[in-house]
């Protein structure tokens, strides 16, 4: 719940409402990012030194969090006075943001990876085990794509609020966060099942895993697809504001988008299990580039046209999420290894977001400014930045699987 307000919204937030030069703000939120991109690998090692389960590690990393996202939403007076100052409070609140979610999220996952290991088992307790992992998985993004749906919702009807009002119902959003990660951390405390101890293996060297020429291909695929998932991501709420000209529905537009994608999780895995994982995965990219070319064409006025392109780029983001890492394991052998290579596949996903970062300073070069409706070029360059370059860097991708497809079936 936290990661989508922190990518999508606080990047508006502060520039449309806070005032914020945008290239500075992209420079922000690139740099920010980048921290987030490259600590990864040092708290998982911490993870596996001090444990998982270990208490004081996860009320801490959950208490950081919460105190950090209040800070984003509410900025102290004395640094609303100052850009500089903003703009410094916003990088410190970034990346202890960032530090704190990351924390959380290895030490969540890494307990659950902990639980017994099905093979590991005598055959009749294999069933019990296995059904225990795949229970807290389902549960586990069942309740996250809720946590998603009302973060999409709550603070984009928050913000439509004038200031006076809009400051009160974000700190009850804060508020209102901070319960419920409190109530989620003292269920997972108490009710949880406690991890097994494992050994830990030795560090693997990344030029070992590069020597995997399947796997650098699919690599290459993934970076470029989710550059073309994260630049949209990063600026669908300006476009929403200045080329569609509809805020009062961005919450519908949010909540639609990401609903899609919930629902067509299952439909894309039933999919792939009839023509294949890479088939599939090509359909999702085809729609998603039709979508978006859809979107190029729009203008003010086009909010449900474009609340059909939500939906319609929702569903195919549900092939993005499911099939990726079904074609991962199949291209990697070293099964001891895998979560050096789901390491590498995360660092990746989280790079491309901190490059995503930099499309608002791409758009401040091009002349468009938030919340000027009547600038014609700044529009031209927000809707290339937002729907055509993300379309070329889609096509790429399509263009790039089709050939790996052909590789893996020789």
């Amino acid at each position: 719940m936290a990661a989508l307000p922190v990518y999508v919204q606080i990047p508006n937030y502060y520039t449309a409402q806070l005032g914020l030069p945008l290239a500075t703000t992209g420079l922000v939120l690139f740099f920010a990012r980048m921290f987030d991109t490259v600590q990864d690998p040092f708290i998982g090692q911490l993870v596996d030194k001090f444990g998982s389960s270990n208490r004081r590690w996860i009320i801490f990393s959950a208490a950081l969090l919460c105190l950090t996202f209040a800070g984003l939403w509410l900025p102290p007076a004395f640094a609303r006075d100052s850009s500089t100052l903003l703009l410094i409070w916003l990088g410190v609140m970034l990346s202890l943001a960032y530090t704190a979610h990351s924390m959380l999220n290895i030490a969540y996952l890494a307990w659950g990876s902990s639980l017994e290991n099905p093979s590991a088992t005598k055959d009749s307790q294999q069933d019990t085990a296995y059904h225990q992992l795949l229970g807290a998985s389902a549960w586990r993004e069942a309740f996250g794509m809720i946590g998603v749906i009302l973060a999409s919702i709550i603070p984009s009807w928050i913000i439509l609020q004038d200031k006076s009002a809009a400051t009160t119902q974000l700190s009850q959003y804060a508020i209102g966060f901070t319960v419920l990660v409190m109530i989620a951390i003292c269920a997972l405390l108490i009710g949880a099942a406690r991890p097994l101890r494992r050994s830990v293996h030795a560090v693997i060297a990344l030029g070992s895993l590069l020597k995997n020429a399947q796997f650098v291909a699919l690599l290459r695929i993934y970076f470029l697809n989710s550059l073309s998932v994260a630049i949209p991501a990063s600026l669908i709420l300006f476009f929403i504001n200045d080329r569609i000209q509809a805020p009062e529905k961005t919450a519908l537009f949010l909540s639609s988008y990401f609903t899609a994608g919930a629902c067509g999780l299952p439909l894309w895995v039933k999919l792939a299990k009839r023509i294949g994982a890479q088939l599939s995965w090509q359909l999702g990219m085809l729609i998603a580039v039709l979508s978006f070319v859809g979107a190029s064409l729009l203008g003010a006025g086009d909010d449900y046209v474009f609340l059909l392109v939500c939906i319609a780029s929702g569903l195919a983001l549900g092939a993005d999420l499911a099939l990726p890492p079904v074609l991962l394991t199949v291209v990697v052998n070293d099964k001891q290894n895998m979560g050096a290579y789901f390491g590498l596949w995360s660092l990746i996903g989280k790079f491309t977001l901190a490059l995503a970062g930099l499309s608002l300073s791409l758009l401040a070069l091009l002349s468009y400014q938030p919340n000027q409706v009547n600038q014609t070029n700044g529009l031209l360059a927000l809707t290339f930045t937002y729907a055509v370059l993300p379309c070329a860097f889609k096509l790429i991708a399509l263009f790039l699987l089709r050939h790996f497809s052909k590789s893996i079936s020789s």
